[in-house]
């Protein structure tokens, strides 16, 4: 939620800044503002709503120079209003301020020490900037270090501060300094040739540099034209390795698709190649994923497997769990990250814990690691992005290697998640149960799972037909059983992102103890019927669907001359082993959701009220 970008350096600010805005769209905003230091002083301009309003208003601005920032807010604090989008600035102006997080004892801190202020907006980081303000007065006179002075007002502000902050601060008076921290809020510093960058993740900074450095959590940096300094908020200098991101600018453009979300969609047969890439060992039936970081002895002694996620992330967990029970015969559970910590959950040396998130900064999930690993819990993570916090937090785990993930909609994400949970499963269940002749078979469905997937991207032309009959529904129900029932969940989700369309799942044999009431003729139901284990049962509940007139889209498997008896709108799917029947079955569900949102119109890409990274609780 929320983005910031920062640019120090030798070029025009205003179109680095801006740029950088635009690659942070996906975590979603509501308004934007940026600041470009020239001369002295401070000029400032903000706009509600897309960062082409912003661009529009900087049009009538000549604003120069080297050094600026700037930010997209996703409202918590204060309405979505001019007044309330960042920058913020103290009363003087010579201090302004970016901020993503939550401020929790903004009330405290205005009462205590912000007498006599006046203050413009509603929001909590308006606070923040005052009270460096009041620091910095006391500093600047005291030091001999002048340039320090900023640094210290800062660390001192934010020893009072309760809450979560990625902040970043400029001064007047210190005109090509920018300092910088974080606590819960991810901040990543880009270093390019002779010139520095500070955003909330590495795509801002692709097209100048791939080097970059993490900061962690109560860490600060100072960054000047003469390089990069980072402390503690006790003000001790600590030493940080740059790192090198391998995404380009390149992997975080469209492609030629119509925007991102499609793109992504399609993505997903090579992506999930690069998920499997070095992981399976054919000749033995088994998985290796050496992130894991676990000796045989160690994961020989795991007796329950808990899998901690939010939304889509949860849902890939979901899948995750049937292949942990089925393959490796481990209890396995999956916990929502937000509820997790407060349940007092029980956890002890033989309990895995997995905290599952594309970004790796979900706020909740973090929250629910640090409590896992806490009560002595074995805590490993399957995230996205490199260097993230739960990937540096954690004590290992696994890159699911999808590449930039920009459209809200999680999509490749989700597939890689599943691929990489279900390798895990096999890794373990080989130690345990699984015979080499079936971790063959499931090893052998890996490598042409691709494939497969492919094929099932080519069905995008008849699902646009059906979305052309069905674009008109206002509800929809989506049913699955076993290993698909997280399908059909995320093909709701999906829906309900992008279209705004009111939509449930359930488990097949779970619509008659309620859901069944719905059922009408204008109330349409998506099932998976793919043949396994439950095609019978799952026939069974269709069955009963038809018989409350409801229409019927199948996702079927190719060959089934049956479904068509019972739908009103069939789509087929190759066959594969059934732990990676999610892999197939989502695309045509990601590719309904999508082009039911084309066909009503609506932003694709960034849908209304959604972040792609939510780090605040």
């Amino acid at each position: 939620m929320c983005g910031i970008v920062g640019y120090i350096g030798h070029k025009e600010a205003l179109p680095i800044l801006l740029k950088g805005l635009r690659r942070l769209e996906y975590r979603g905003y509501d308004s934007a503002g940026v600041a470009i230091a020239h001369n002295g002083t401070f000029k400032s301009v903000r706009a509600v709503g897309k960062i082409d309003n912003l661009a529009a208003k900087l049009q009538n601005e000549n604003i120069q120079g080297t050094f600026g920032i700037a930010h997209t807010r996703w409202a918590t604090h204060g309405g979505v209003t001019e007044e309330n989008a960042h920058p913020h600035t103290d009363c003087s102006g010579d201090i302004i301020v970016v901020h993503n997080g939550i401020v929790e004892n903004y009330r405290e801190l205005k009462d205590k020490f912000l007498k006599g202020h006046t203050l413009r907006s509603q929001t909590d980081t308006e606070i923040l900037a005052h009270l460096i303000e009041t620091q910095y007065s006391a500093f600047a006179e005291a030091s001999a270090d002048k340039q320090g002075a900023l640094r210290a007002a800062v660390q001192s502000a934010l020893s009072y501060v309760r809450g979560t902050y990625g902040l970043v601060v400029m001064h007047a008076k210190h005109p090509r300094t920018l300092i910088a921290a974080r606590l819960g809020s991810p901040l990543v510093v880009g270093v390019g040739d002779k010139e520095y960058f500070i955003a909330s993740d590495t795509s801002p900074m692709l097209a100048h540099t791939q080097q970059v450095i993490f900061l962690d959590d109560e860490e600060m940096v100072e960054i000047t034209d003469t390089g990069v300094q980072i402390f503690n908020l006790q003000d001790k200098k600590i030493d940080k390795h740059t790192e090198h991101i391998d995404w380009s600018e390149a992997e975080a453009e469209k492609g030629g698709f119509a925007n991102f979300m499609l793109k992504e969609i399609f993505d997903q047969p090579t992506v999930i190649k690069d998920a499997l890439r070095g992981r399976l060992v054919e000749d033995e039936g088994t998985a290796h994923l050496g992130g894991l970081n676990m000796t045989d002895v160690d994961m020989r002694s795991i007796n329950r497997v808990i899998l901690i996620a939010c939304g889509t992330a949860s849902y890939a967990a979901m899948v995750g769990k049937y292949a942990f029970e089925r393959l490796a015969g481990i209890p396995t559970e999956v916990e929502v990250a937000s509820e997790f910590r407060y349940s007092d959950p029980i956890l002890d040396k033989n309990t895995l814990v997995f905290g599952i998130s594309q970004s790796g900064e979900t706020a909740d999930t973090i929250a629910a690691l640090r409590e896992a690993k806490r009560k002595g819990a074995f805590v490993r993570g399957v995230v996205n992005v490199i260097g993230s916090t739960i990937a540096r937090e954690t004590d290992g785990g696994t890159y699911i290697h999808a590449g930039p993930e920009l459209a809200v909609a999680s999509t490749k994400a989700y597939t890689n998640m599943i691929a990489v949970l279900v390798m895990y499963a096999l890794q373990f269940g080989r130690l345990r149960r699984v015979t080499v002749a079936t971790g063959e078979r499931l090893v052998k469905a890996f490598r042409e799972i691709s494939v497969k997937m492919e094929q099932s991207l080519k069905i995008e032309s008849e699902v646009k037909k059906i979305v052309e009959k069905y674009k008109q529904y206002k509800n929809f129900l989506f049913l699955g059983r076993g290993v698909n029932f997280p399908v059909a969940l995320e093909g709701s989700l999906k829906l309900k992102e992008i279209t705004y369309i009111h939509s449930e799942a359930y488990p097949g044999g779970e619509m008659k103890h309620g859901p069944i009431a719905l059922l009408s003729p204008d109330f349409p139901v998506v099932a998976i019927l793919t043949k396994n284990q439950l095609y019978d049962k799952m026939r069974s509940n269709i069955e009963e669907i038809r018989a409350r007139k409801a229409p019927v889209i199948l996702i079927a498997t190719e060959g089934d001359e049956q479904a068509k008896e019972l739908a009103d709108d069939v789509i087929y799917v190759p066959p594969t082993m059934e732990l990676l029947e999610p892999l197939v079955n989502t695309i045509p569900l990601q590719l309904f959701a999508y082009h039911m949102a084309v066909a009503l119109g609506k932003d694709v890409d960034r849908p209304r009220n959604l972040a792609k990274s939510v780090t605040v609780e």
